[in-house]
């Protein structure tokens, strides 16, 4: 019996580098990517396509991408 491989993900991918090593920071609805060592806040306007939506500001990575288009809703600070 063959066993499938399934990828390990670190975290989600960072919107700068591509990387995925998005780890939440002691404040809710901000994050650090510990490759290139930028920092994002989780918004809850789309900065691709405008749309706005409720988000839930707590470690978990569930709210990172639009819904509407598919965008990150993470803003570079």
């Amino acid at each position: 019996m063959a066993e499938t491989e399934t990828p390990v993900t670190t975290g989600p991918t960072c919107p700068r580098c591509g990387a995925e090593c998005l780890r939440p920071t002691n404040l809710p609805g901000r994050y650090r990517c510990i490759s290139c060592l930028r920092r994002f806040e989780l918004r809850s306007d789309c900065p691709d396509c405008g749309n706005h939506a409720t988000i839930a500001r707590m470690t978990d990575t569930a709210n990172v991408q639009c819904r509407n288009c598919g965008g990150s809703m993470l803003r570079e600070i």
